[in-house]
């Protein structure tokens, strides 16, 4: 193996690695009363109505700027919609990707009420790739760091790109906020990385011209209640109900209320646009 092919492959297995360090322990998660993954759909749904509402992002700019009008969009890991729907306005047709039921059934509620051509694929990427079409310009965001083998992922991105692939996520791992409340009640240390700079390199050692833009969001990943937030970060340390009253003191000096709702800090979060070329034709 060439040098390039060498510092390609560091680079892909540090990002694998250190994601991998984020499993949970097995005997932790034998303890948990509910599955610790997966989000609610309600969040999902007023992230991109919120998303709609706003100025555009570092990221929907970036998107639109490799947009004609009228042209077409692939939201890979779409939720309901938050990468996309700002782009409504501008694209002729959208089609979302996303593992959840759920998920697709919102945005395509959300995305129709824009009066935008939609369509909705069911399943996991890459391994749906085959059956959606190219598009224009792909989106994908808050996804990379579930993705340990980044490679196909990004390959199938690229593939399905005619003229821009646009990643957004958060500068560092977003579950990183919770490592103090993981070492409160599991005595666990959770690692320090990967980070967007890590995504950056491996994306890069696979030959591709990635771009990036620093920036920040003040309504990022926000809950209207606490109450809300206390369940959901619960169900993270996977720890029962009755855990409550313990978690919600624990959040009280971790937690930043805005117009947007209830949130761990900091009160603006660094995000990272990663952008390249496509190659669809």
């Amino acid at each position: 193996m060439g040098q390039a092919g060498q510092v390609g492959g560091a680079a892909l297995d540090r990002w694998r690695e250190q994601l991998e360090a984020w499993a949970i322990p097995p005997e932790i998660l034998a303890r948990a009363p509910e599955s610790p993954w997966g989000f609610p759909v309600g969040l999902f749904r007023a992230r991109a109505e919120h998303a709609r509402a706003q100025e555009p992002t570092p990221s929907n700019r970036e998107a639109m700027r490799w947009l004609a009008p009228g042209g077409t969009v692939l939201d890979v890991g779409a939720g309901a919609g938050a990468a996309s729907l700002p782009l409504a306005g501008r694209a002729g047709r959208i089609v979302a990707v996303d593992e959840s039921a759920g998920m697709i059934e919102a945005f395509l509620s959300a995305a129709r009420a824009t009066g935008v051509e939609v369509g909705g694929v069911q399943g996991r990427w890459p391994d749906v790739a085959g059956e959606v079409g190219p598009a224009d310009v792909v989106v994908c965001h808050d996804v990379l760091y579930n993705v340990q083998d980044l490679a196909p992922f990004a390959a199938a991105l690229t593939a399905h790109a005619r003229r821009r692939v646009v990643a957004q996520i958060t500068e560092r791992h977003p579950l990183s906020a919770l490592a103090p409340l993981w070492r409160r009640f599991h005595g666990l240390d959770r690692p320090q990385g990967p980070s967007a700079a890590d995504a950056a390199a491996a994306l890069r050692s696979l030959g591709l011209a990635v771009e990036r833009q620093d920036w920040t969001s003040p309504h990022a990943g926000s809950f209207e209640r606490f109450e809300d937030l206390v369940a959901f970060t619960r169900r993270r340390l996977c720890l029962p109900a009755e855990r409550d009253p313990e978690v919600a003191e624990a959040l009280e000096p971790l937690c930043v209320r805005d117009s947007a709702g209830y949130r761990i800090g900091p009160l603006h979060r660094p995000l990272v646009t990663l952008s390249w070329p496509g190659s669809a034709k």
